[in-house]
C-alpha cells in the first residue's frame, strides 16, 4: 500500500522515543480508528529507524479486534517472540509469569524495538513490555489505552484522517498519468466520500486503478449511491466516515462466485485460507475458486501474502462476517461443516502418514462438496501440518464455540503426533484441554482416556512428572471401566516412561511387562513390538544387556514384518546401546546408524538427536574423538532447537570433548 503524508505522526514517533530515552523504557500508544493506517505509519516508522535499532525488531499482531476470532493472549505472543529470540518451542515455560521473564531477560541490555499491533487493551500490552530501559515499544490500537498512559507512562499519539492533499496524492499515486488531471472534481468527491481513511481510499483507488475505462465522476455517483456503514466505524452518524458503502461498492462489483466466497470468509477464524480450504468452504471447484480468489485479490479484499494463502484486513473480515449473517442458518451451518470436515480430513490424512500405525478416527460420511488435502507421503504431511498449524488451533477454538464437540475431540486427536514431534507443547496441552472438557460434557469415557493419555505425555516432556502421572492413572480407571485392555497397554507404556523420570525403573520394568501380556493377550502386534523394545530399554538401564538385545530383535523383526519404522528407529537405538555397553562398539555403530537413517527419514528430529548423540559415545570410545565431536554437535543443535533439556548435558559435553582434541 503507498505510504503518503503523515510527517506530523512520523515526528511524534521520534520525539516519543528520544524524549524518554536514557530515562526509563520507551513506550509510544499509536491510536486510531481502524483502517486509518496506524499500522503502516509504525512500519514505515520503522524501516526508517533501522539504525536506532541495531539488535532488531520484534512484531506480533494482537488481533485486538478480530472479528472471528478472540484476541490473542499474551502467551501466544510471548511464544512467538521467544520463538524469534531463538528459543526453542520446547523450551517456553507453561507459565505466563515464568514467560514474561525469559522475555524481559533476554531482551535486557538490548536495542530493540517491539511493535505490538492491534492491542485491545492494556492488560493485553503489559506482558510483552521489556522490564528495563533500552528497548523502544510502540504500540497501536483502536482503544486511547489511557491506562498505559497513566501507569507506565506511555507517550499518547492520534492518527488523523489523511488531509485532502495527502489523500489526492495517495489516488494519484495509484492511477495513470491524467486521469487525476482530468477529473479533479470527481476525485475531490471521492476523497470526501472516503474521508481521509487509509483502506477506505485504497479499495477506491484500486477500484479505479482496474477500471481504466470508468470515468470517475462515474465511479463517485456509485459510491454515492451506495450508502451504508461499519456499525462499529459509523463516525457518530456522519455518513463520510461510513465504510460499509466503500466496501459494499467493491462487493457488489464482484460476479456472484466471488461475492458468495467472501460473505462465507466471514465464518472463517483465520488469519489465513489456502485454495483448497477456501474451495471446502464454498463448495465450489478448484479452477472456479482460483478464479474467485484472483477477483477479490484484484478488488484488494482479499491479500496473497504468500502463493497459494490469502489473507484480509480485519476491517473486512467483520465487514465479511455481516454480510454472512444474512446468509440462511442453513447455509451457515453447512458452510461451517465443509469447513471443519475439511480441516479434519486434511488432518486425519496427514496424521495417517505420520503415525501409520496409531489406531484411526473413524470418521463420519464426508459432508459434499468437501476437497481436503492428500498429503502423499510424510514429508509432505509434515509440511502440511505447519503451513496450516495456526489454523488447525483456531478451528478446535471455533469448533467449541459453536458446540461442536465431535470436530473438538477428532481435531485435537490427529493433531497430536505432529504437536508432539514438534515439541509444541503448549499447543497440545490446550487443544488436548478442550478435547477433555467435551468429553467429561458428553460422559465420553474413551475420549476422556485419551485426552488424558496425550496430556500426560506433554506433561512429562515439560517436566511435571506429577501431573503426566494423575492423567495416567485417570486414563486407567476409564479404560478399565470400558475393558480396552489395548489401550491400558498403551497407557502403562507412557506410565513407564514417567517411573524411569522419577527414577523407578524398577517399577517402569513392571508398567512394560504388564503391557507386553495385554498386547499380547489381545493379539496387538504394533503394540507387543513396541513393548518389547521397552522392555529392552528397561533391562539395557538395568544393566543386562543380553536381555536387553534379546527383547530388541524380537522387536526389530516384528517392526519390519508390520512396517514400523518408528518403532524400528527405536529398537536399532536400545540394540546399539546395549551393544556398546558389552564392547561390542563396531556392532554398536550399525544399530545407530540404523536408527538415525530411519529417524531422517521420518522427520523424527528427538530420535535422530538421541541416534547421533549414542553414535557419538561410541565413536569417542572408539578413539575417533573428531567423529564423536561431529556426531554431538549435530545432536546438540536438534536438542536445542526443540527445547529438549538433555541439549544442555550434551553441550557439556562437547565442551570437554573439544578440549581434548585441542590439548592433543
Amino acid at each position: 500500500m503507498p505510504f503518503v503524508g503523515r510527517a506530523r505522526e512520523l515526528a511524534a514517533l521520534t520525539h516519543a522515543v528520544d524524549r524518554q530515552a536514557g530515562t526509563g523504557l520507551a513506550i509510544a500508544v499509536v491510536a486510531g480508528m481502524g483502517g486509518i493506517g496506524k499500522t503502516c505509519l509504525v512500519l514505515r516508522w520503522a524501516h526508517d529507524n533501522l539504525d536506532r535499532f541495531p539488535d532488531g525488531q520484534l512484531y506480533v499482531n494482537l488481533r485486538g479486534f478480530e472479528p472471528a476470532a478472540e484476541a490473542m493472549p499474551p502467551a501466544v505472543a510471548l511464544h512467538g517472540f521467544l520463538s524469534a529470540l531463538n528459543v526453542p518451542p520446547g523450551a517456553v515455560p507453561l507459565d505466563l509469569d515464568a514467560q514474561v521473564g525469559l522475555y524481559r531477560s533476554l531482551v535486557a541490555g538490548r536495542r530493540m524495538l517491539i511493535v505490538l499491533d492491534n492491542a485491545r487493551d492494556a492488560e493485553q500490552v503489559r506482558p510483552l513490555l521489556p522490564g528495563a530501559a533500552g528497548c523502544a515499544v510502540v504500540v497501536t490500537s483502536r482503544q486511547r489505552l489511557s491506562g498505559l498512559v497513566a501507569v507506565e507512562g506511555a507517550h499518547p499519539i492520534t492518527v488523523d484522517l489523511l488531509t485532502t492533499a495527502e489523500a489526492r496524492e495517495l489516488v494519484a499515486s495509484r492511477l495513470s498519468d491524467g486521469r487525476v488531471e482530468s477529473e479533479p472534481r470527481s476525485v475531490d468527491g471521492i476523497v470526501g466520500r472516503c474521508s481521509g481513511l487509509l483502506l477506505a481510499l485504497a479499495i477506491v483507488a484500486a477500484r479505479a486503478a482496474t477500471r481504466p475505462g470508468f470515468s470517475l465522476a462515474a465511479l463517485e455517483r456509485e459510491l454515492v449511491e451506495l450508502q451504508g456503514g461499519l456499525d462499529g466505524f459509523a463516525g457518530g452518524g456522519d455518513p463520510a466516515t461510513d465504510l460499509r458503502s466503500v466496501f459494499s461498492w467493491s462487493y457488489r462489483a464482484l460476479g456472484e462466485p466471488a461475492a458468495r466466497l467472501f460473505r462465507l470468509l466471514g465464518l472463517h477464524p483465520g488469519p489465513d485460507i489456502s485454495v483448497r480450504a477456501a474451495a471446502s468452504l464454498a463448495a465450489l471447484p478448484n479452477r472456479q475458486m482460483r478464479a474467485a480468489l484472483a477477483e477479490l485479490s484484484r478488488a484488494q479484499l482479499l491479500v496473497e501474502w504468500t502463493p497459494g494463502r490469502y489473507t484480509c484486513h480485519d476491517l473486512l473480515r467483520a465487514y465479511a462476517a455481516g454480510l454472512v449473517e444474512s446468509e440462511p442458518a442453513e447455509v451457515r451451518r453447512e458452510a461451517l461443516h465443509r469447513t471443519m470436515d475439511h480441516y479434519l480430513r486434511s488432518a486425519h490424512c496427514a496424521d495417517r502418514w505420520l503415525s501409520p500405525l496409531r489406531h484411526p478416527i473413524e470418521l463420519s460420511p464426508a459432508t459434499a462438496g468437501v476437497q481436503p488435502e492428500e498429503p502423499a507421503d510424510n514429508t509432505q504431511a509434515m509440511a502440511w501440518f505447519t503451513e496450516e498449524h495456526s489454523v488447525l488451533s483456531q478451528m478446535v477454538e471455533l469448533a467449541a464455540r459453536h458446540g461442536l464437540d465431535r470436530y473438538v475431540w477428532q481435531l485435537a486427536g490427529t493433531l497430536t503426533t505432529f504437536l508432539s514431534r514438534q515439541a509444541h507443547w503448549n499447543d497440545l496441552i490446550a487443544v488436548q484441554n478442550r478435547a477433555l472438557a467435551v468429553a467429561e460434557r458428553n460422559g465420553d469415557r474413551a475420549a476422556r482416556a485419551q485426552a488424558h493419555q496425550d496430556i500426560a505425555a506433554a506433561y512429562s516432556e515439560t517436566g511435571r512428572v506429577g501431573s503426566a502421572r494423575d492423567h495416567l492413572e485417570r486414563a486407567l480407571v476409564l479404560l478399565d471401566d470400558l475393558a480396552d485392555r489395548v489401550g491400558q497397554a498403551h497407557t502403562l507404556l507412557t506410565l513407564s516412561w514417567v517411573s524411569e523420570k522419577e527414577g523407578d525403573q524398577a517399577a517402569a520394568l513392571r508398567h512394560d511387562e504388564r503391557a507386553l501380556r495385554l498386547f499380547r493377550d489381545h493379539g496387538h502386534q504394533a503394540g507387543v513390538a513396541r513393548a518389547l523394545n521397552a522392555l529392552g530399554w528397561d533391562h539395557a538401564m538395568l544393566g543386562e544387556y543380553q536381555e536387553a538385545i534379546r527383547y530388541c530383535q524380537d522387536a526389530v523383526a516384528l517392526q519390519r514384518e508390520l512396517g514400523d519404522r518408528t518403532g524400528e528407529a527405536n529398537s536399532w537405538d536400545t540394540l546399539g546401546y546395549a551393544h556398546h555397553h558389552l564392547g561390542h562398539y563396531q556392532q554398536a555403530t550399525c544399530c545407530y546408524r540404523q536408527a538415525l537413517d530411519l529417524s531422517r527419514e521420518l522427520g523424527h528430529r528427538y530420535n535422530e538427536a538421541e541416534a547421533l548423540r549414542h553414535l557419538g559415545d561410541t565413536q569417542l570410545t572408539l578413539g575417533d574423538p573428531e567423529a564423536a565431536d561431529q556426531c554431538w554437535r549435530g545432536a546438540l543443535e536438534i536438542l536445542t532447537e526443540i527445547g529438549h533439556p538433555e541439549a544442555e548435558q550434551l553441550h557439556g559435553r562437547l565442551a570437554a570433548s573439544r578440549a581434548a582434541i585441542v590439548d592433543r
